[in-house]
């Protein structure tokens, strides 16, 4: 097995913290849009309201939040 450079890893850190945000705004995307869906009906719409605003606070968490480790 090779060593890898500091260099590489961290640009593979930066690449899997990238593909870790992408699927948080997917998932709550396609997390808002069942929600949408569940609400059209009345007798789920509760269900609806909660499933659609966890799908945008997945959203709004992966377009904006920031976690940081310290080392």
């Amino acid at each position: 097995m090779t060593a890898l450079t500091p260099s590489t890893r961290h640009l593979a850190g930066l690449v899997g913290g990238f593909c870790g945000r992408v699927a948080a705004i997917v998932a709550g995307f396609v997390l808002m849009v069942v929600g949408l869906a569940l609400g059209v009906t009345m007798l789920m719409l509760p269900v609806g309201v909660v499933v659609g605003m966890t799908g945008f606070a997945l959203v709004v968490g992966g377009l904006f939040a920031h976690l940081s480790r310290d080392e």
